[in-house]
């Protein structure tokens, strides 16, 4: 018998991104979900701070997207010094016009704190909390759930735990779950967040010396900036306040009382590695925990929030007994290729291999090869919008795709077509043609790829009955 304590559906572990994206896309859902956090507040540091235009999208559907760009700043060009003297600028990212289909092309920046407070603001709306200072010491699991072990208070039952507790997670060690990979660059290398006088905010302010590399990037939206700095292999990183001026004054022309406060600082090695899984019998490993990324081209954050949007919907279906649980099967088989993926991007872009350009904005990925893609329309271009394929937006007939989109519901939309339809329990949307996406019957997922796609509804009953979407 499992021990007394408290029960919910979904325990997650982990209050970052990953942990609260998913606890708001399940509150979303009406699924009863609990966030512990080992930490007695929020991660109080910028690190992660590119938000892609795939996961603008997400934000856009989660209804906080205002809030972000609210707080968000603009990526600014590169400024580079040297002896004192600046020497000339550079863009980091290669600009996209928006369009029609893809509105959001430029990434935004957003220390990873303030994301997470807009997150956590959204969850709070929705009726969830997060339990505080709740260390992770134990979990076992049997056919029906998971038991979850506290450093301090009662046990936790629940059906299914999530693991979002970072890369040095508690929840896949206990497992016994690996990560394979490698060291992406043996330096280390120290990031924090301060306050600096002396330099304009207008600049992400590279400096380059023999002692090493230093750059000091404004945060939008706060008066902080982000300062690393990368050291030679073996040397001692000093994460005071004193080692952190002694290096801005050594390797700048900047002097070391000019910067003012430190806020926040830790030290990395800057690598690349994969869960051996993603799942374990009733445990499923997301973020962090499941794929640790150079901060290069901003992929870590953001395909971990891609994890969380794919996972809830499912744990959602299957905890209201819409969908069979060999739903949650494609969590793995989607998200771990596409980390995988990520993961090399990163470290083409660490290694200089690879600009910051489309394939890092994410508006590429999808699940064509999945299991949950079917695609009917035979002989289409190689360029044709296809099953698995990320859902366009686009304004026709006075519709909004994106906002007809938004919600944790199916949408089925026919465009062009005035193709009969089984009676289903999700919106219909009929819009006149529409060259994105061709001709034909469509339905978009609650994380807005096509999860089946027809020149006609032939066959699509059959679909809509596996997911629980067929009208009584």
């Amino acid at each position: 018998m499992a021990p007394r304590g408290m029960h919910t559906d979904v325990l997650i572990i982990g209050a970052g991104p990953t942990g609260l994206a998913l606890a708001l896309d399940l509150a979303r859902h009406g699924a009863a979900a609990l966030v512990v956090e080992r930490g007695a507040e929020l991660f109080p540091g910028s690190r992660g701070k590119g938000l892609q235009p795939r996961t603008l999208e997400v934000f856009h559907d989660f209804g906080v997207l205002d809030r972000v760009r609210a707080v968000a700043g603009h990526y600014p060009p590169n400024l580079i010094w040297r002896d004192g003297e600046p020497q000339g600028e550079h863009r980091m990212y290669d600009p996209a016009e928006p369009s029609e289909a893809e509105p959001y092309t430029e990434v935004l920046m957003l220390p990873q704190w303030r994301t997470q407070q807009v997150l956590y603001g959204r969850l709070r709306e929705l009726g969830g909390e997060v339990a505080f200072g709740r260390e992770l010491v134990g979990l076992t699991q049997d056919e029906e759930g998971v038991t979850a072990e506290f450093a301090t208070g009662g046990p936790v039952r629940a059906r299914y735990v999530v693991a979002a507790d970072g890369g040095r997670s508690t929840v896949r060690r206990l497992l016994g779950i690996g990560m394979t990979g490698e060291t992406v660059d043996p330096d280390p290398m120290l990031v924090a967040d301060v306050r600096v006088d002396g330099l304009d905010r207008e600049h992400w302010h590279v400096f380059r010396s023999e002692e090493g590399l230093l750059a000091i990037c404004p945060l939008g939206g706060t008066e902080d900036f982000q300062l690393v700095a990368q050291f030679r292999q073996g040397a001692a990183v000093d994460l005071t306040v004193e080692g952190l001026r002694r290096v801005v004054a050594a390797r700048s022309h900047l002097a070391a009382e000019q910067v003012t406060e430190l806020c926040w600082i830790s030290e990395f090695r800057p690598r690349a590695a994969l869960a051996d899984r993603f799942r374990a019998g009733r445990v499923f490993l997301a973020g962090d925990a499941a794929h640790v990324h150079s901060p290069a081209g901003g992929q870590g954050l953001n395909t971990s929030v891609q994890d969380a949007y794919n996972l809830g919907w499912k744990l959602a279906a299957v905890l209201a007994g819409r969908a069979d649980e060999a739903l949650l099967d494609s969590y793995e088989e989607e998200r771990r290729a596409n980390a995988a993926a990520m993961l090399e991007l990163s470290t083409r872009v660490h290694r200089g291999e690879e600009r910051r350009g489309r394939a890092t904005r994410q508006l590429g990925l999808g699940y064509r090869e999945s299991t949950l893609s079917v695609e009917t329309r035979p002989g289409l271009p190689a360029d044709a919008l296809r099953a698995g394929d990320r859902a366009p937006d686009g304004r026709r007939g006075g519709t909004r795709l994106f906002d007809a989109f938004r919600g944790p519901h199916w949408t089925l939309l026919t465009v062009g077509t005035d193709a009969a339809l089984p009676a289903v329990t999700t919106p219909v949307v009929r819009i006149p043609a529409y060259e994105v996406y061709g001709t034909g019957v469509f339905l978009v997922r609650p994380d807005g790829y096509l999860g089946w796609a027809g020149a006609t509804a032939d066959g699509l009953a059959a679909y809509a009955g596996r997911q629980g979407l067929l009208a009584p």
